[in-house]
């Protein structure tokens, strides 16, 4: 897609264009016209923590009164659609316009705000359906919004549809069959009432990670991967006594996703590095506060050290709390920026990404 069709507020991923990291938010209250293009692109649909933003206890208990914080106040003032600081759980859409020209849609978790981004950024971006789900892991803010996903399904009071694939570890589905035994039973019980729910074809990935498949065209390799024209799901580690997925795309760019993660192990870093197996064009990553650390997810410090090892040509932050304010603060990753030599910015709901897979 070139920059002529581009909506305000759009970014083009190339390897001549960098991100306006400094660059204030531009986008339309309109709704864009239908995606005809023969470009892929990401669509940001949420970048925010488990709690998301803004914070609860900042607008029913500011801790200061006389100077509540801003980034939570703007939203009384600020319709979510024009404040990038309204934050909804991380989750990522994947617009893939394969060899015939033809849009599939991938949808990377599905949390507890996955009703609200669907009204909001389906509808502005004009995404018409979802043809297969991704799951990282089964936390609450990655999978409480599966119940919804029959609001995008076609109707039928009998549940007579075609099932959506989604792919997940076993860990996660065994988990998901506690949380969703509905939408996880096969068939209804003698004298059971047939109830209208997502219909869902469960697909697991194998933890030896050595069975390549494809969802919706686009093809995925489990670890160990070639990393040519494949999307690897490999394991970081969220908190020492847990295992998150992240995952590698793109032939044509390669782009790595990691909404939660506090530690790479060293095969998983190798595999995204510069230094490694080859260059990322564009690195999403978890930064959960501005400062200190934490046990489960990387902080601000983390975050940028591990982009200077991994060295992407790229990258944007998801994953933000309230701590972050968005101009504010990629105004001061815009100087990291130009220290360190990569393009870094925090992203934002609503934020497309102009790429080609």
């Amino acid at each position: 897609m070139g920059k002529e069709k581009m909506e305000a507020g759009d970014l083009l991923l190339g390897e001549e264009n960098g991100f306006d990291v400094g660059a204030k938010d531009r986008r339309r209250s309109s709704p864009p016209p239908p995606s005809t293009s023969s470009s892929s692109s990401l669509v940001f649909l949420g970048t925010g923590c488990s709690s998301a933003v803004p914070n609860a206890m900042c607008l029913i208990q500011p801790s200061d009164p006389v100077n509540p914080c801003r980034v939570c106040t703007q939203s009384l003032s600020v319709p979510p659609q024009h404040n990038p600081n309204y934050r909804c759980n991380t989750s990522l859409l994947i617009d893939y316009c394969g060899s015939d020209g033809e849009h599939s849609y991938i949808l990377i978790d599905v949390g507890k705000t996955f009703r609200e981004q669907v009204l909001r950024w389906f509808t502005h971006h004009k995404i018409p359906r979802v043809d297969s789900i991704i799951l990282t892991h089964e936390h609450a803010d990655a999978v409480l919004g599966l119940d919804d996903i029959r609001a995008i399904q076609p109707f039928s009071p009998t549940n007579d549809i075609d099932p959506t694939s989604i792919y997940l570890a076993q860990f996660a589905m065994d988990s998901i069959a506690i949380k969703f035994p509905y939408l996880v039973q096969k068939k209804l019980k003698e004298g059971q009432e047939v109830r209208r729910v997502a219909q869902l074809d469960w697909k697991i990935i194998e933890s030896s990670c050595e069975k390549p498949f494809t969802a919706s065209g686009l093809q995925f390799v489990p670890l160990p991967v070639n990393f040519s024209n494949s999307i690897p799901p490999y394991h970081v580690m969220h908190g020492e006594d847990y295992i998150s997925l992240g995952f590698l795309f793109g032939e044509k760019s390669r782009v790595a996703y990691i909404s939660d993660v506090s530690r790479f192990p060293e095969k998983t870093e190798y595999v995204i590095s510069k230094t490694g197996a080859g260059q990322l064009d564009l690195l999403i990553l978890d930064t959960l506060y501005k400062e200190s650390s934490h046990n489960t997810h990387f902080c601000l410090p983390q975050t940028l050290e591990a982009v200077k090892r991994i060295c992407p040509k790229q990258a944007l932050l998801i994953g933000m709390t309230h701590e972050f304010d968005h101009h504010k603060d990629n105004k001061l990753l815009a100087e990291w920026s130009k220290r360190e030599g990569i393009p870094v910015q925090l992203a934002h709901d609503g934020l497309r990404v102009i790429i080609e897979l």
